[in-house]
Order: C-alpha cells, then structure tokens, then sequence
C-alpha cells in the first residue's frame, strides 16, 4: 500500500480549527514520551486492536513503543507511519526527542528495538515542505477508544545575518494537545483523507465514526497509567541529573584540589630563594667578615634575586596564559623573521662561555601557525636552556626544515643531557633537571611548560631525545599555513 499526502497539511492547525479547541499546553519531550507510553499500556491491557496514525521522532525510544504494541495486539492492528522524504531534509527542527536526545539526560534506550516493517505498517510519504515537519502525533482509532496527542514546535522567526533564512529556534518548549473528544479527532481524520494524493491507494478504515467519548472506566485507567509513566520519565531524569551533578562536583573538587596544590608548590618555590637571601643577610652582619666572603654573600643575594625575578616572570606569563585560553588569536610567521633575531641576541652569552652557537633557518620554508608573539617566546625559552646546560667548549645548533605539512624547529646541544627516566618530567611546572655536578643551574622550572603550552594552543608539538653527558634535542613541530592546525581546549590538557 502506498499513501502520499499534500504539503499543506498540519494536523495542528486542523485541531486549532475546530470549535472551542482543546488549549495547547506547553511541556517537556519528556512528558510527551509519558503521554506516548500511557497510550501504549492501555491498548496492550485492553487489547483494544486500533488503526494508528503516527509521525514519532526516529529515534528508539519512541518507535520501540509501536514495536511493543504491534507484537502484543498482533494481525489485527494497523499502523500509519508518516515519514518525510530524505530528500527534503531542511533546517527546520521536528517536533519531539526526549531531554536524553537533546543532552539534557539520557534515558534508558537499551532495549529499544529498530522499527518495525511488517505487512501492518504502512508508510505515508510527507512532501519536504510539509507542515508535519514540525510537528509529531499518535491517533488512535478504534470503536471503544479514540485519542490525539499532538506536539506542535511553533516557528519563531528570526533571520540570521549572513543568510537572511528563517530558522526555528530549538530551545523553545513544545505545544502538546492531548484529546478524547471525538469531535477534535474527527476533524483530523477528515482533514487526512482530504490530504491524501488522489492517486494514492485508499486508508482504511473507510468508513470509521469516531465515538464522542470513550468510556469512563478507560478514561480512569488511561489518567493512572499517565501518572505512572510520567512519574517513571522524572525518576529516570532526576538520576541522570543526579550522576550529572555528582560527576561536575568531583571535577570541581579535582580543580581545587590541583589548584591548592599548585599554590602550595608556589609557596614552597618562592620561599626557597628567601630563605638564601635571608642566610646572606644575615652573614653579611657578621662583624669580622672578609672582603671576599662579602663578595661571595652578595653574589649570593644577587643570584637568588634573579631567581625570585624570574620565577616570578615564569608564573605571570603562565597565569595570562591560562587566562587568556580562549581568547589568543593564532598569527601566521616566517621562522625566517624571528629566529635569527634570537640567536643574535644570545651570541654574547654564548661567547663569554665559549659555545659555538650556529643556525640555518631556509629562507623559503613557508609561514607557520603560533599564538601571538609565541614563536620568540619558545625560541627564547628552548635557546636559553640549552646554552644555560651546555658547558664551555660546547656546542648549540637551531635548524629547520621543511616535513610535510608541517615545519620542523630543532635545538640540539652538547650540554649535561637528561636522563632516561627524567625526560617524561620536564615539561611539569616547577621541575629542575637534577644533575650531579655542583653548578647550580637556577631557574624557574616553568620555561619548558610554557612552551608546551604556547604549541598546544596553536596545534603544534615539542619531543626530546637526549643522553646523560652527551646532549638533548629539543623538536618542535608548527603546522604550514596552508594547514587549519587543530587546536586543543583548555579542558583536554
């Protein structure tokens, strides 16, 4: 059997025709699937063998209830099933889809069969620009019950600015009708009939009068099962909110967790050079102290002011990243442009050590994707550390070149290198190599996690390979501007 309606039908605006209409109310997705249920359990206990006029969102949830009650009822039932044609998907949203289908909260779909196509459905093709897109109702009819339950998601206009289209808004609540006048579902079945192609083949039953009201003892039992079914939909949302909240407050707990003992490892960093600088004071007020020893305090105090200052920059310049996150536009650079510059600017402290600083940087690699004014400050930060662990004699090369779709930027020296089981470690805050020579390499332990975070947020990366007295390469890679890189939100790091 084959059914096609005409595109301007809508079962709402034939319900609203009628005289003194049944009032709309506005209600959830949730309390229209209880509304569904309730209609189903009373036809299963009565057995009440109906024909069905139904257009359900496509999901399982719902049309698991036709399921259930065409393999309970049997043969002698008839489903309708109005289906829009795949062909007329357009940006208006269908009426229905419980909380859980919408994000709000999951409902229980595990034993949701896929719909069923047995000889007792018949499918009612709906033109793309029917009004029914907005729309969805089960109607039963039988000679001891008739009912309509409609869900109606009105068209709040509002044109977008780049396109000037009409779109729905998916936010606001659904309108629900829910009858058994026999009258308002007469209406409809008429308005159907009239719908249908000429062409099509007949529906049945041809003939059928609705009865003006069903019995009073279906009634009573049709308001119970609705009072069941709907206290069953909250009990189930309530859960999901539950686990929902509960979930979001050990995130939270977590954050604070990590936030205090981040505050601690601060606290502990920034006592460390007053502690020295309170040592060298007090030693400098020791009366028979000796010229060098005066030196020798003094250098200390000017050493461990240098490493609050740069523990203290290392921290705000992590903190105005963390802040501004979302907000740290991308900017496309030529390594060409900037790193040469750097190198030039360390070449003095390279010299006073007796390192060999060198770099080749091509001319025509092309631009690369970073964070604003990001690329120098990883070129500084990666330079600095392998000049500052790179003993005199030594040796520092910066090179890049082309892989891919992506720029590669290495830094390799010959400095003290790192061990095996300390590389998964240098890029957490406030870690320092330890090493077993007696130079105090100083420093902030943050310079490596800046950079890791400044590549995160333009899609980039950094690895290392490094051996104990032998040297570390540093590798950062940098997605080509012909590449969209992918960033990485705050929340997956």
């Amino acid at each position: 059997m084959n059914v096609s309606l005409a595109k301007d039908l809508s079962v709402y605006q034939l319900v609203m025709g009628v005289q003194v209409p049944p009032k709309p109310l506005s209600l959830s997705p949730a309390t229209l699937l209880s509304l569904v249920r309730a209609q189903i359990d009373l036809l299963i206990e009565q057995q009440i063998a109906a024909t069905l006029w139904v257009k359900l969102p496509p999901e399982k949830i719902w049309q698991s209830e036709l399921a259930r009650y065409q393999s309970s009822v049997g043969a002698s039932s008839l489903i309708y099933t109005c289906q829009i044609d795949e062909s007329g998907k357009g940006e208006d949203e269908e009426a229905g889809g419980t909380e859980g289908d919408k994000g709000e909260g999951k409902l229980n779909t595990s034993s949701s069969p896929s719909s069923p196509t047995s000889s007792n459905y018949v499918l009612v093709h709906l033109p793309p620009d029917s009004q029914l897109r907005r729309e969805n109702f089960l109607m039963v009819l039988s000679p001891q019950f008739c009912s309509l339950i409609l869900a109606h998601r009105p068209l709040k206009k509002r044109k977008t600015q780049t396109s000037g289209k009409v779109n729905t808004n998916k936010n606001q609540p659904l309108l629900i009708i829910t009858t058994v006048e026999g009258r308002v579902i007469q209406q409809v079945l008429d308005g159907i009939k009239q719908a249908i192609v000429p062409e099509s083949s007949p529906i049945l039953p041809a003939d059928f009068i609705c009865p003006s009201v069903p019995q009073a003892a279906l009634m009573n039992q049709l308001l119970a099962k609705q009072l069941l079914r709907q206290d069953e939909i909250n009990r189930q949302i309530i859960t999901v909110r539950t686990t929902k909240f509960q979930q979001q407050n050990q995130e939270l707990h977590n954050k604070e967790q990590l936030k205090d003992e981040y505050l601690k490892n601060v606290c502990q960093e920034l006592r460390i050079p007053l502690t020295h600088m309170k040592t060298a004071l007090s030693l400098l007020n020791s009366p028979n102290l000796k010229p060098p020893q005066r030196q020798r305090y003094l250098q200390m105090l000017n050493t461990q002011c240098d490493q609050q200052n740069s523990l203290i920059t290392g921290l705000l310049e992590l903190v105005q990243l963390e802040r501004n996150w979302e907000g740290m536009a991308l900017e496309s650079v030529r390594l060409s442009e900037i790193v040469p510059g750097v190198v030039s600017t360390y070449q003095p402290v390279a010299q006073e050590k007796g390192i060999m600083l060198a770099y080749t940087i091509p001319t025509e690699l092309p631009s690369v994707w970073c964070v604003s004014g990001g690329l120098r400050q990883i070129v500084i930060n990666l330079l600095h550390n392998s000049i500052k662990f790179t003993s005199n004699g030594g040796e520092v090369w910066v090179r890049a070149r082309l892989q891919g779709d992506h720029v590669q930027l290495e830094f390799r020296d010959t400095g003290i290198g790192i061990a095996e089981n300390e590389i998964p470690k240098i890029f957490d805050r406030f870690y320092r190599v330890r090493t077993a020579a007696t130079e105090d390499y100083g420093g902030a332990g943050l310079g490596l996690t800046i950079v890791q975070q400044l590549l995160l947020r333009c899609g980039g990366s950094i690895s290392v390979k490094s051996k104990l007295y032998e040297g570390s390469t540093f590798t950062v890679q940098l997605a080509t501007v012909g590449n969209i890189p992918k960033t990485i939100t705050e929340n997956e790091l």
